[in-house]
């Protein structure tokens, strides 16, 4: 693809993932096109060297292979990994509210929201509904709302006064609740809404993972649309351009590639799909063994010689708030990756890691640039550093600039998906 296809294919990708449920189902349809075919965790694996395999769990985080025609333990692996979840407002199981006479639903926080900029947005739900099945087996059917449902509307200025000089305060409880309805047109309890779209009964609905997300789709802007403006850039940006990376490079090598696209980084990564699990660890055993080689000398030795791209959105310098970034370490908007250093481990990379990944610039003709969070400030951390620890692979922590970084909408350099497709194809290719 071109650059200018590659923005625009992103912006695709974005849309059709308002949850990390549709992002899987979106990664697997474009993998399944290039010839992929899924592994069951459940079923006894047989592979071949030079096919193109995945493997999903829990149906949010998703692992894709283009096996080397090479033993995984005399030439180790090349992996780029991301994560599908994003911060937003999750829907409480019990969710159904009436207050002053309205409807509402009620929510919970997921991960680190800016509060304020889910305010006065045409909101709708996304997500996945649990039906009775014919045992004890659930049903899982993928639901997306379309229409603007839900909103939350902010407090008149002229019953709080002092907001724009002494600062927005929010209760998540009492003040991100959306509304739904006026109680007097009637009350629609959402398992009932959930079961006319899925084509179910209302008592048939078991339970659902749903979360609200904005309306309004991604788009090119600025004065010669240099931007990208979108929901869930952080980090579906990252999981896009890992796997265009991975599709572009189709073909027979000896060293086996892929990507790993995690769910709940944002809360921690503690779960049996997240980064912080075997997931990984136990797939790569599992094609070890697949492959003729079994064993912790075989899995030993294939991370030996293993190296593990993190890739996550990192903070590009904000031109209002210059003095929240380190002086000599600021990203900007449209000149590409960025490698993320933290001497304290919140991310993955030491000067080994680094240096891999500069190569790999210079090769692909990118000249990379560097964040490191100022002294007095806090550091954000990624899938790098728990993905490390858990497998034993050399790692890196990097990703592109951006502004608004967990808002409700964000904003990046279009000209930079493709300058970092470039760096990881060449990591692929390698």
């Amino acid at each position: 693809m071109t650059a200018q296809d590659l923005a625009d294919d992103l912006l695709d990708y974005l849309d059709a993932s308002p949850t990390a449920y549709h992002a899987v189902a979106e990664t697997t349809r474009r993998l399944r096109a290039a010839g992929y075919r899924e592994l069951l965790e459940k079923d006894a694996w047989k592979v071949a060297p030079g096919e193109r395999v995945y493997v999903t769990r829990a149906q949010t985080s998703i692992l894709a292979f283009e096996l080397g025609t090479g033993a995984l333990d005399s030439t180790g692996m090349h992996l780029v990994g991301a994560h599908t979840d994003s911060p937003n407002l999750r829907i409480k199981p019990v969710s159904d509210l009436v207050r002053a006479g309205y409807q509402q639903f009620a929510i919970e926080v997921y991960g680190g929201v800016l509060w304020h900029s889910w305010l006065d947005r045409d909101l709708a739900l996304a997500g996945r509904v649990l039906i009775q099945g014919t045992g004890v087996e659930p049903v899982s059917a993928l639901v997306r709302i379309e229409e603007p449902w839900l909103r939350i509307p902010n407090l008149a200025i002229h019953l709080q006064r002092g907001v724009n000089t002494e600062g927005l305060i929010l209760n998540p409880q009492l003040h991100l609740v959306p509304i739904a309805g006026l109680e007097s047109a009637g009350l629609i309890d959402l398992k009932t809404l959930l079961g006319a779209r899925v084509g179910a009964k209302p008592n048939e609905v078991l339970s659902f993972d749903l979360a609200l997300y904005d309306t309004q789709k991604a788009a090119r802007a600025g004065l010669h649309r240099e931007f990208v403006q979108s929901a869930r850039l952080d980090n579906l940006a990252s999981c896009h351009v890992a796997l265009s990376a991975l599709l572009a490079t189709s073909g027979e090598r000896e060293r086996t590639r892929g990507v790993v696209l995690y769910d709940h980084e944002e809360v921690g990564s503690r779960s049996a799909q997240g980064a912080d699990s075997p997931f990984l660890r136990t797939v790569i055993e599992r094609l070890c063994e697949a492959l003729g080689k079994s064993g912790t000398e075989s899995y030993a030795r294939t991370a030996a010689q293993s190296y593990f791209v993190s890739a996550d959105m990192a903070h590009a310098i904000h031109p209002n708030y210059q003095d929240r970034h380190e002086p000599s370490h600021q990203p900007l908007l449209g000149r590409g990756p960025v490698i993320k250093s933290n001497v304290n481990q919140s991310y993955a990379t030491d000067g080994e890691s680094a240096a891999i990944f500069e190569a790999l610039c210079r090769r692909a003709d990118v000249a990379p640039q560097h964040f490191v969070t100022r002294t007095d400030l806090g550091c954000g951390s990624t899938i790098g550093p728990i993905t490390a620890s858990q497998l034993g692979m050399r790692s890196v922590d990097v990703g592109n600039p951006m502004l608004s970084m967990h808002s409700i909408r964000e904003m990046c350099a279009a000209s930079d998906i493709a300058t970092m497709a470039k760096v990881l194809t060449t990591l692929f290719e390698a």
